[in-house]
């Protein structure tokens, strides 16, 4: 019969004891056990319990739902203020909801104000809604960067303590918004 010829084959080699190669597809095992196409899960948002009150700033990369009362500032990922929450200083996140109350300028690139919502001071944000029955009582200014700090004014429209423009014509915030 015929048989396959060892010359060219890239198998042992006279005098070596090791398996002959087979002709079959093995499947390769894989490298490591990182999957990219597998995302890692997210973890759970910190919960404050209704109980709890903290006097002190917070701050974290992940999620905060806030259930009880916070008298500090508070940076975070994503923070959600419950509806029987309260929150005492300024709250800077990516996305903020509040269905409870706010006392302090709001800064996020998403600001969600629900119909249970009581805010008392500024919001500077990239994009807001409100809801019908939300109470706010404070200004709305939109920045493209409402992380990044103070707003930058631009050198033309920027008053000056000399120029009559340096105090505004009413004491009224630019929004008073009551619903």
């Amino acid at each position: 019969m015929f048989s396959k010829s060892r010359i060219n084959d890239p198998g042992p080699k006279s005098g070596e004891d090791k398996p002959k190669p087979t002709t079959e597809a093995v499947p390769k095992p894989p490298a490591s056990d990182f999957t990219p196409s597998a995302p890692k899960a997210k973890p759970p948002a910190s919960v404050l319990s209704s109980d709890l009150t903290i006097t002190g700033n917070l701050k974290t990369t992940g999620d905060i739902q806030v259930e009880g009362t916070i008298e500090g500032d508070i940076r975070a990922h994503l923070l959600t203020v419950g509806e029987g929450a309260t929150v005492k200083g300024e709250v800077i996140a990516d996305d903020v909801v509040v269905n409870g109350r706010i006392v302090g300028r709001v800064r996020g690139l998403k600001v969600r104000l629900t119909s249970t919502a009581r805010v008392e001071g500024d919001i500077i944000h990239k994009t807001i809604a409100i809801e019908s029955g939300a109470h706010f009582e404070g200004s709305v200014q939109r920045e493209d960067d409402p992380l990044g700090g103070k707003a930058k004014p631009t050198p033309a429209a920027a008053p000056t303590a000399a120029s009559p423009a340096a105090k505004p014509a009413t004491d009224k915030p630019a929004a008073d918004i009551k619903t």
